[in-house]
This record gives C-alpha cells, sequence and structure tokens, in this order.
C-alpha cells in the first residue's frame, strides 16, 4: 500500500552521511532503507523520493513510484529518518556576554556566531537541520537566541529563518538554576535571582504603558 506523504516529514534529512544532500533538479530516489516517519508506522523496506530538496514520495518498496529520471541510491541497511531540531545549542563557537552584570539582554548570538565552524557540520552529520542557538550560560539574561536551518551555504543570510517581513527569527536566553547561584557579578542566590529578573520585567510593564499613553494621547496632547 502507498503512503501520502506525511507533512511532518518534509523538512526531514537523510541520516546517511556527513553532509546533507544538496538540492537539484533530478530527483534522487533512496531504496531499501528502513523510514522512520513521524506520523506512522515504520517502513521495513521503503523508498523515499527527494527533488529540489524537498521529499515527493515516500512509501513501501514495492508500490512506491519512482520518477523514470531519478538517480536511484541503494541504501539497504541504512535507516531514514526526520531531521532533529536542537532546542538548545551553542554550536558556532558561539561567545556571550561578559561578566559585568546578570542580565544583558543586548548580546546577540547574530554577531559572534560563526558560520563556517566545524561544529555545524558536525551537527549536520548528526542529523540535526534546525537549531536555536543560544549565547553564554549562567546569567540570568544571556541575550537573543538565533534560529537557523542547518544547510549549505556558509553564510548568514543562509542558515537564518526570518519571518514573512524579513525578521530574523530567535528568542532570549535565560536561566534561573544553580548556574546563577555564581558568586558576584552573578547574584549568588535563587531568591536574588527572582527579584532581579521581577525587576526588569516591572521596569518593561511600565515602559509598555508609557508607550501606550504617548500614543494614546496623541503629539497634539
Amino acid at each position: 500500500m502507498r503512503l501520502q506523504v506525511p507533512s511532518a516529514l518534509l523538512a526531514a534529512t537523510i541520516v546517511l552521511a556527513p553532509r546533507p544532500v544538496a538540492p537539484q533538479d533530478a530527483p534522487i530516489a533512496f531504496v531499501g532503507a528502513r523510514l522512520l516517519p513521524i506520523d506512522g508506522p515504520e517502513i521495513p523496506s521503503g523508498v523515499l523520493v527527494v527533488r529540489r530538496g524537498r521529499i515527493v514520495a515516500v512509501g513501501d518498496a514495492a508500490t512506491t513510484h519512482i520518477p523514470a529520471d531519478a538517480s536511484r541510491r541503494d541504501v539497504t541497511g541504512k535507516v531514514i529518518l526526520p531531521g532533529l531540531v536542537d532546542t538548545h545549542s551553542h554550536v558556532g563557537s558561539v561567545e556571550g556576554g561578559d561578566a559585568s552584570s546578570p542580565i544583558q539582554p543586548d548580546v546577540r548570538v547574530l554577531d559572534s556566531i560563526d558560520v563556517r565552524s566545524s561544529q555545524i557540520q558536525k551537527a549536520q552529520a548528526g542529523g540535526i537541520t534546525t537549531v536555536n542557538v543560544m549565547p553564554g550560560s549562567g546569567h540570568l539574561l544571556s541575550g537573543q537566541t538565533l534560529y537557523l536551518r542547518l544547510r549549505d551555504g556558509g553564510t548568514i543570510d543562509a542558515l537564518t529563518m526570518r519571518d514573512g517581513d524579513g525578521r530574523l527569527r530567535g528568542g532570549i536566553k535565560m536561566a534561573n538554576g544553580t548556574n546563577a547561584r555564581r558568586a558576584p557579578p552573578f547574584p549568588g542566590t535563587r531568591a536574588k535571582s527572582a527579584a532581579l529578573v521581577r525587576e526588569q520585567l516591572v521596569k518593561a510593564q511600565e515602559y509598555r504603558d508609557k508607550i501606550k499613553a504617548a500614543v494614546h494621547e496623541g503629539p497634539d496632547s
């Protein structure tokens, strides 16, 4: 029986070699591997067809159609599974904040990541396709993270993920556990950690309210 292509597999990687499969016009058919889809049963001997970096067919080897112009790769004995997502990564030799303060929201991964770092290729070889790269460790707030797709390109523009309006995707790295209990300039206790974070959040709320009030009053008020 032929299986429909699961949507969860569309961003998959093929964990067979130390480098990702480069997009190309001619399809590639990987034949004979054990397939492990996210939302369906495993396929002991399957076919996975990739065209231009996208999965276009996946299913049992006996029933799944392989395009006539496809390049066949016999991968019997191998395992193909969806790419892995690392939600807490420090690949790229990223440098974080310094010891001047436990809260440093202005520090950005974007400014320090080495996109040619061998760590990125090692992550690719391990089947990781997407990472949330974080700055530093131990700070209450160590800066702004960056979401990357680990694909070929060698430039920050090739790796970064962006919203529809072009803004870079990322988040904020915070640590409120035992790391922040280090000696000064870090808080030293969990209670002090909570107090410092709460202080900054209150300031942010006050600033938000000030902006709203200014917009409501208008320029002629």
